[in-house]
């Protein structure tokens, strides 16, 4: 192995970061694959510091994603958006709130999963600064907790208008704790079909 050199001396490789010295945590949930992620928050009188992404910090955590288009949303309370799903273009996405308070949710729908059909949720703050990793296959959803919110997710394929597919938010046999009755819906989520009415061919494949 070859190292830079200062000087005369040879640079050795950094010692590996001990636990209070990492910048990034990852936090498993119930699903297999979706985790949660928490950045080390650098703050003094000025404000704050954190990254928010890191490819190969990542990567080392297992998540090796690699993400081709941002997207930034703004919604009041009671809005909610989801169960939304990509299924020629599958996307996994990375989500965080910059502005507010979120109930972020997502849904094993691939067909031949041994958790098909059960859900994951985290609460996503600009306070907490908690990120949530959602894998390719799984439907993503999001209520809004607080006045406003403003939501970012990294996304790693390009949203297709034609590949557009859901989830009806509130499907008995999925049980998912939204916390609310009457949300905002757009009229394209409130016409989603609960996950047992969704065509086999319209869901994507659980590949083990």
């Amino acid at each position: 192995m070859v190292f830079a050199r200062e000087g005369n001396e040879p640079v050795r490789p950094a010692r590996p970061e001990t636990e209070s010295e990492k910048i990034l945590n990852r936090i498993e949930t119930s699903l297999p694959g979706i985790c949660l992620l928490q950045p080390k928050v650098f703050a003094d009188p000025r404000g704050f510091f954190l990254e928010t992404y890191h490819r190969e910090k990542f990567a080392a955590l297992g998540i090796t994603a690699a993400f081709v288009q941002d997207n930034h949303s703004r919604s009041t309370r009671g809005v909610l958006r989801g169960l939304h799903y990509q299924l020629r273009h599958p996307q996994a996405k990375l989500c965080r709130v910059i502005e507010g308070q979120v109930l972020d949710v997502a849904v094993d729908i691939r067909r031949g999963s041994p958790t098909f059909g059960k859900s994951a949720s985290a609460v996503l703050s600009a306070q907490n600064h908690t990120q949530i990793f959602i894998p390719a296959g799984f439907a993503h959803g999001f209520v809004v907790l607080s006045e406003t919110v403003q939501f970012l997710y990294k996304c790693s394929d390009f949203y297709d208008p034609s590949d557009e597919h859901g989830i009806l938010w509130n499907d008995p046999a999925l049980s998912i704790p939204w916390g609310v009755t009457d949300p905002i819906l757009s009229d394209r989520d409130r016409k989603n079909l609960p996950l047992a009415q969704v065509p086999p061919e319209l869901l994507p494949r659980f590949e083990s």
